[in-house]
């Protein structure tokens, strides 16, 4: 099975946002950005979308599957 990783963080932080901040930026609340960040939460297609135009990241180089 494919493991999921997660770079939002560091994108997340390079925009110096903090997580309260992105969530509701993309509509989501903070414990979601917060499972996101530690890889327990799998986003949508749009949420990975929003969050990818917020922190100006190609989807790829937040959310990556091995």
């Amino acid at each position: 099975m494919a493991e999921f990783k997660c770079r939002l963080k560091k994108y997340r932080l390079l925009k110096d946002l903090t997580q309260e901040q992105l969530a509701e930026k993309v509509g989501v609340r903070r414990e979601t950005i917060m499972r996101l960040e530690k890889a327990q939460y799998n986003p949508s297609l749009k949420l990975a979308i929003d969050i990818s135009r917020i922190v100006e990241a190609p989807i790829e180089e937040i959310f990556i599957f091995d």
